[in-house]
């Protein structure tokens, strides 16, 4: 009876892996273990299937120092039990409260953006794979909170099995890295197919305990009204089985998004107008960001219109809520006064101006220039707006094996100058390993990078093609020939240099 219950709860995590690609034979994969059940049970399922998907382990533990020796105890158990199984423990602090505090955030959001920065970190070098702990429970609490603020599909897809995290290891350790990246570093949620209580009953049958953080009984905590008040009540009152249906709905949602994110991009395309030079006076002036042709929002069914005037706005970073969509559709389609402007988030305005819908935001004291800079191949410059000085040394072919091909560019295409420069709104990306080209505000906001630093990012530009940008792959069809010379882009931190 032991070996049944264990046998059948780990077949079916190792489904949901297969089936979503989760893991690869060679991965170097760390666990975050929090002491909770949960994160106690991943561990354990991942130990017994290690041997059948041919993973290397590790544990991760994060410190948030929100309930003094608790947390200390916390850490102290993740470590004994990483010591029993002979894995490596990587292990982080931080004061989650003062973090919180400072940035006006709930405790909740302040844990997870100091947590996650710390998965990126190690993401850069030492793993390919951080598994997360979230169950089916965990999903149909995401998608239920997501209901209750009005989430488009793009919401209800809840938590995804995979977040990619592009780019790989720091250009300065590339050639002593410790693995091959030959996809794109990712967190995995491989427990999103099981409920919460099966684990535990696993853990049990395994004699495995748990530590329990009793801030999970808060219910001062909106997740906690949810998980012990509301959901427990739809249960009994609509339907026992609403997890599995919020779930399911989940994974509609999720694949109706993959298809929609691609034929929106495909209308971007043709209907993105690129950037105008700055208009009006000095004390008055705008940047018009770029726009959307009429011809093409006008003649798109409404669904696929609201999409484009987003995906529009988010390529400016710019965040729109449903109402403000409506507003600009309205414009576009004759419902506003042509020329007047309407204005949305943040400062900026829309408005229909030569057979376009344009996006401007005021640039007055924004204390924000753009920036750019020649780069000979050969050669090196400083780029003091990026913190960084960029060179491009030619790599013989046989020290090619010696670095990673994701930072490796063909010298045959990059004859003449580069340019070093911040991106801008408009500009795509097409990383290795991907399957199709981005928004380089999209990639950056996988990064969860906010502010000046996204907008100072630095991409390096070959005629009107971007064949390098800060931590994601070079373009696949960038790459040098098997055994010849190559170029190597290296950006070195001036604070560091």
């Amino acid at each position: 009876m032991y070996y049944g219950v264990v046998h059948a709860l780990a077949e079916t995590v190792l489904a949901y892996i297969r089936q979503h690609r989760l893991l690869a034979p060679g991965d170097r994969v760390g666990v975050a273990v929090s002491s909770g059940a949960d994160s106690v049970g991943l561990l354990r399922l991942l130990l017994e299937l290690r041997p059948e998907i041919g993973i290397v382990l590790s544990v991760i533990h994060f410190n948030h120092r929100l309930r003094g020796g608790e947390s200390d105890g916390d850490e102290r158990f993740v470590a004994d039990l990483a010591e029993r199984y002979h894995l490596q423990f990587h292990a982080a602090e931080a004061n989650v409260a003062a973090w919180a505090a400072e940035r006006a955030l709930s405790l909740e959001a302040a844990g997870r953006e100091l947590r996650y920065q710390y998965f990126y970190r190690l993401l850069e070098g030492k793993l390919n794979r951080i598994a997360t702990a979230h169950t089916l429970d965990d999903q149909a609490e995401t998608v239920l909170l997501k209901i209750t603020r009005g989430a488009g599909s793009r919401g209800l897809a809840g938590i995804y099995p995979e977040l990619k995290v592009p780019g790989g290891e720091p250009l300065e350790s590339a050639r002593n890295r410790t693995f091959s990246r030959r996809t794109p570093a990712a967190i995995v949620r491989p427990l999103l197919s099981i409920r919460r209580n099966q684990i535990q009953a696993y853990l049990g049958a395994i004699e495995q305990n748990w530590r329990e953080d009793p801030s999970n009984e808060d219910l001062r905590h909106t997740r906690n009204r949810v998980r012990h008040g509301i959901l427990p009540c739809l249960e009994r009152d609509l339907n026992p089985a609403v997890r599995e249906a919020l779930a399911d709905t989940a994974e509609i949602a999720r694949a109706e998004e993959e298809y929609w994110e691609q034929e929106t991009e495909r209308r971007m395309e043709s209907a993105w107008v690129r950037a105008e030079s700055p208009q009006g006076t000095q004390e008055e002036q705008t940047d018009t960001g770029g726009g959307l042709r009429l011809d093409v929002v006008e003649a798109l069914p409404v669904a696929l219109a609201r999409r484009l005037v987003r995906r529009a706005a988010e390529s400016l970073g710019l965040d729109l809520e449903f109402r403000h969509v409506e507003e600009i559709l309205n414009l576009a389609r004759g419902g506003a006064e042509p020329e007047k402007a309407l204005a949305l988030p943040d400062g900026w305005t829309a408005r229909v101006s030569k057979a376009e819908l344009q996006f401007a935001k005021p640039q007055a004291h924004t204390g924000f220039v753009n920036y750019e800079y020649r780069l000979t191949v050969p050669g090196s410059i400083e780029v003091p707006p990026a913190g960084s000085r960029f060179e491009a040394l030619l790599v013989s072919p046989g020290a090619c094996e010696g670095y990673n091909p994701d930072d490796l560019l063909d010298p045959a295409r990059l004859e003449g100058e580069l340019l070093v420069r911040n991106w801008r709104p408009g500009d795509r990306f097409w990383p290795a390993h991907r399957k199709a080209p981005k928004k380089i505000k999209e990639l950056l906001e996988e990064r969860h990078l906010r502010g000046v630093e996204r907008r100072r990012w630095p991409v390096v530009v070959k005629g009107t093609d971007l064949v390098w940008v800060r931590g994601f792959a070079v373009p696949r069809r960038w790459r040098p020939h098997h055994g010849s010379q190559a170029v190597w882009i290296r950006e070195i931190r001036l604070e560091a240099a």
